[in-house]
């Protein structure tokens, strides 16, 4: 069928319902002229006479009828689509998909989740947790939450999450048997718990800074994991040291289930960010996370007096 085909079907249904031209060019806007040209090229493209017209009247032929039988119920649903994909593009609803690290779901998602999902009944949520960098737009997600240096040039990216900063953590029954250090240095005869990359394989240093002093030192224990939950719950286990940024520690320093180490050595990380692709129009339901997200971004960093950049 070509597209033109489809040219003057609305015109078609609303003389036949209005059974007049000149009440269907109100109902439509338009001259009565306009109309009755519609009807003739359709007529023209169709080769079939759609309507008995007299001075006094217009009314459906025999095959007229048949065609309306057929083409009204296509049309109300394209114009019911067409209604509901408009009223979900200013209307936050339908199913949000979004791509993350474990980190980034324990520092920014997990925390205001059911909050955000009861602000937004109609939105339903996917999140996918790895910590492989995969392409969002091909595998189909809205967004995807990384640290700032892993996103690509050619996404949009705003910072989401409390500003971050590096933090040595341990529990008190391992600083009770092996010590506390109080200079990086000493660490290096402690059980430091270390974290492997999945994206690059190589187990991450621990990075140290105050005033001209700079540590790069690479962590030595008996314990290696992959995983940002894991490798807390280790720490609590008191099975060693732990290198781990806040957003998520902090009900477990504060109940004294864990100790911060070294804090005037830890240096500040990149922020996390949430990241899609360049659209001149964002999905009411992405929108509404952004703003969610920046919103909890805000209220932390006033909150802990913390100057904020996005």
């Amino acid at each position: 069928m070509r597209q033109d085909h489809l040219d003057g079907l609305l015109t078609f249904i609303a003389v036949a319902e209005e059974k007049g031209f000149s009440a269907a060019a109100v109902r439509l806007g338009v001259s009565p002229s306009a109309v009755s040209q519609s009807i003739r090229n359709l007529e023209q493209r169709l080769g079939l006479v759609l309507f008995n017209r007299t001075t006094r009247s217009v009314s459906l032929t025999e095959i007229g009828e048949r065609y309306l039988v057929r083409v009204q119920p296509a049309l109300e649903l394209l114009t019911s689509a067409s209604r509901e994909l408009g009223r979900e593009a200013d209307h936050p609803s339908g199913l949000l998909r979004i791509n993350v690290p474990r980190a980034a779901h324990l520092i920014v998602l997990q925390p205001v989740l059911s909050r955000f999902m009861a602000a937004y009944p109609e939105i339903n949520l996917e999140i996918r947790v790895e910590n492989l960098l995969v392409d969002i737009v091909s595998q189909g997600f809205d967004a995807g939450i990384r640290f700032g240096e892993a996103v690509e040039k050619d996404m949009v990216a705003i910072a989401v999450g409390p500003p971050l900063q590096a933090q040595i953590i341990a529990s008190p029954s391992y600083l009770a048997q092996h010590g506390v250090p109080t200079h990086p240095q000493q660490l290096l005869a402690h059980n430091c718990i270390g974290y492997r990359h999945t994206t690059s394989g190589q187990i991450e240093r621990w990075s140290f800074s105050r005033g001209d002093e700079k540590y790069d030192l690479p962590p030595k224990g008996r314990l290696i994991l992959n995983d940002s939950e894991i490798l807390v719950r280790a720490a609590l286990d008191g099975l060693g040291i732990a290198y781990m940024i806040n957003g998520y520690i902090e009900p477990f320093i504060e109940q004294g289930q864990l100790v911060r180490l070294l804090e005037d050595w830890s240096p500040t990380c990149p922020a996390l960010h949430l990241y899609y692709p360049d659209r001149r129009r964002v999905p009411a339901k992405l929108r509404a996370l952004i703003d969610f997200l920046r919103n909890e971004r805000e209220s932390l960093a006033q909150v802990a007096e913390v100057p904020l950049v996005l």
